[in-house]
Order: structure tokens, then sequence, then C-alpha cells
């Protein structure tokens, strides 16, 4: 039986940082004062049932099970270590640039002067900058500074607006899509189990993305309806980017089915090609049935800093006639105490001309980044698909070959990570996804290795 004494120190050595030289302190003193800590693996069981829906989830989620694997090959190579680069998972690689930065300093500054001080904030962020992206983001008058919600990331606002939307709605999604829209269906109960054979969740509408449709679908087409539609453009993993007239059918199709679609424009400022839409709201009749996530992760290199929003208009009503944003700020306010102050000052900078001037130069190099990737598979002889406006390639591989056989493969022969186009659901089977989010040594490094290893015939 481990003492409370036993699980208090167990649980500073977590929280410390040197965990590894505490541990060894606290031990050797618990050893000297007598005191008895007791390591064994307890059979004891709680009488709480466990959520069923999360025995539904297939598997770990991909990226963690990319981590996985890679450790595994590390351990059983470990004289490789230092070849290993990674064109995985999204996560950006360059510093965050000066003057953005610097309103992060200044955030942080701030809290440490008597008048500069602030606890607690607005759940829904700071009013400045959600004035800043209602006019700076969005064309004049579009969108209205109490429609915008601050938070800390997109993926988080999915999960928050699963948890508004409840388990009796019927979701739709991308295949393949982003994992996080499938498993937050099934942790809140939306979805039956998973059929083995088709590799889909009961309940759930795949709306089919291949190079036939340009890996966008055509909702209005479906002879079946969803409650919430999940559209991600630019989109992740296929790279690919949905013009007007795909979202001009889209909100067509939602207002005529009674859908609403949450649209993840996480990447739009990727978008070069002229003519191509970078919010919903540029659509007609998108403020009807549209709710809109995005942050600064991926563009502004705030992965780890942690800002983003949503936007929820105030036209945008359930079937009982009562307000979307209305529920969401009770989300909001509910299970949230708002984006951190630092966060937000480092966000009102990002939306300064500086910042966007900063913002341009990252996404520069990640696009130039992903034209080296795009153009070196397809001198190898690949299908290649996004790569363009946005910072993802999606690679068709040959007939037969499996995607997680072609990440082994890639791995042993030239240490260079990818994701298995299998983990964004059945339809990415056949596929591999590159990051661009990659230091251009590593890419143009990569690149060389995969040149001398790898060819398909034409």
């Amino acid at each position: 039986m481990i003492s409370l004494e036993s699980i208090i120190l167990l649980l500073v050595i977590f929280l410390c940082g040197d965990s590894f030289s505490l541990y060894n302190r606290i031990i050797t003193c618990h050893i000297k004062s007598g005191s008895h800590l007791s390591m064994s693996v307890s059979s004891h069981t709680t009488r709480v049932k466990r959520n069923f829906n999360f025995s539904k989830l297939s598997g770990g989620y991909l990226f963690p099970e990319i981590g996985r694997r890679r450790d595994a090959f590390l351990s059983a190579n470990p004289s490789i270590k230092d070849r290993i680069i990674s064109l995985g998972i999204g996560d950006t690689t360059l510093p965050i640039p000066p003057y953005i930065l610097s309103g992060l300093i200044k955030g942080a500054t701030k809290l440490g002067t008597k008048e500069g001080y602030t606890g607690y904030g607005a759940e829904k962020g700071r009013y400045d900058l959600r004035a800043l992206i209602a006019n700076n983001i969005y064309p004049k008058d579009m969108i209205r500074p109490d429609e915008v919600f601050v938070s800390d990331g997109a993926k988080c606002d999915i999960m928050r607006i699963q948890q508004m939307f409840g388990p009796d709605v019927r979701s739709a999604v991308q295949d393949p899509s982003y994992p996080v829209y499938v498993d937050t269906s099934v942790m809140m109960g939306q979805t039956g189990t998973l059929n083995n054979h088709t590799g889909q969740y009961e309940n759930i509408l795949y709306m089919p993305c291949t190079p036939e449709n340009n890996f966008f679908p055509d909702y209005a087409a479906m002879n079946q309806r969803a409650d919430i539609i999940y559209i991600c453009s630019p989109n992740n993993p296929t790279g690919a980017v949905a013009t007007h007239s795909h979202l001009s059918s889209l909100i067509k199709a939602c207002k005529e089915k009674g859908s609403i679609l949450v649209y993840d424009a996480a990447y739009a400022p990727f978008i070069r090609s002229p003519g191509i839409p970078k919010s919903i709201f540029e659509i007609d009749g998108a403020r009807d049935v549209a709710v809109e996530v995005n942050s600064w992760s991926k563009y502004a290199g705030f992965t780890g800093v942690r800002l983003g929003w949503t936007v929820i208009p105030s036209s945008l009503k359930f079937s009982d006639g009562s307000l979307v944003k209305d529920d969401f700020n009770r989300v909001m306010t509910t299970a949230f105490n708002g984006a951190s102050n630092i966060s937000q000052e480092g966000g009102m900078a990002c939306l300064t001309k500086e910042g966007q001037k900063e913002i341009s130069q990252l996404i520069d190099y990640y696009l130039y980044n992903a034209n080296l990737l795009k153009h070196t598979m397809e001198e190898l002889g690949y299908i290649v698909y996004g790569g363009t406006d946005a910072p993802y390639i999606f690679l068709k591989l040959p007939p037969g070959t499996s995607s997680w056989d072609a990440f082994t493969d890639i791995l042993e022969r030239v240490q260079v990570i990818t994701i298995p186009g299998a983990g964004f659901g059945p339809g990415g089977e056949g596929y591999l996804r590159l990051s661009a989010f990659a230091p251009r040594c590593d890419v143009e490094m990569a690149c060389n290795r995969m040149k001398e290893k790898f060819s398909v015939k034409k």
C-alpha cells in the first residue's frame, strides 16, 4: 500500500523538471528517515464504470502512434539516432519572429508590474483582440467582435464545439480527414462501433475525397444527411483547397438539408492562388449555416504558445430558434478561463502591419519547403497532390502498397518520418503525407536521400 506521503512525493517528482536528480535525493532521504515506499502494482479497481465511448476508439491517436514507432525503431537502431529527419507531424520549427515575439515579451513583462498585472480575463478573449480579428482578418463589416471567441487553439475548440452539439447529432467528415473530427465524435457518443471491414464508424457520414473530385466532397449529391459537416481548407492531409464554386455548392446544400458547417481554416494564410477563398464567410449565405475555427499555430509559430479563435455568427440558429453562439459562450464560460494574457498580447502583435509581414515570411519559407518536396517526389515518378497553397504533400503510392508499410520502408531505408495516409481514415490508404514544417536543411537532406534510394516506374 502506497502511503499518502509517498504519493505526494511522487507528484513532486513528476511536476519537477529535474526529476531524476530530485528522485535520487528524495528517495535517499526517504530511506534514511525509515519510511517505506512500495511501488508494487495494485490489483485494486474502483466501482466507476468506464466511459464506453472511449473503448470504441481505434488504437491510439495517430501522431503519438507515429512517435511510438519512431522510438521503437531508434531503440533497435540507436547508432543512427542523429540521422532521423521528421516530415511527419505538422509542428512548426522556425523561431517566433522578433516583432511578434516582442508582443509576447510585453505580455509577460506587464504581469510583473503592479500597473500591468491582470488576472482572469474575459472567457471570450480581450475585446480589442476580438475587434482586430473581426476587422483585420475578415472583410469589412463581415464579422462583429461579439461573434469572435478567442481560445487556446482550433483543435481545442473542435472538442468544445462537439461538447456543445452533444451526442444526439450525426457528423459528416471528409475521407481522408484530420483525425480529431472523427475521434471527438466517437468520444461524445455520436457513433456506433468501428466496422473493421470498412474502417468506418457507424453513424458518421464519410464523404469520399479523391483525385476525381479534387479532394472535395459533393454533399449536395449525397442521398444522406448529417447535422454537422466538418470541412478543412487548405486541407489536412491532402493539401487541396476548396474553390468558390465548391463552397457555394456546400453552403447551398447545408441550407437545403438544415446542416451546420464547421469550417477549419487553420491553414488559410498559406493560400496564394488568386480567387481561392480564405474564409467560409466570403461565401454568400455562410453566416446562416457556418462556424469557422482558426489558429495562429501554423503561420505564426504558436504551436507551443496556444492561441486561436472561433467565429459563430449571430444569425446561426438551432432548430428551436436559439442562437448557437449563446450555447458556445456557455461552454467557454463554464469550462474555459480564457486564453493566456501573454498569448493574447502576442496575438495583438500578429495583427499589426509588422506582424503580418513576419507571418508572410514564415509562410514563404514553409511553402518553399513544400515546393522542394513536391518537385522531388514528382521527379521520382510519384503522383503528388497539394504543396501549392498548403504546407502538406499528399503522395500517391504504387498500387497495392500499404501506407504503413511505406512509412516503415522509408524510415528504415532513409530515416525519414512520414505520415501514413491510412491514419486519416480509410480514404487515405495508398497515400503518404509529407509535412513542409521542417528546417530547410532537413528538407533538402530528405530529398537527397530519397533521390538516392527511391523511384517508381512512370
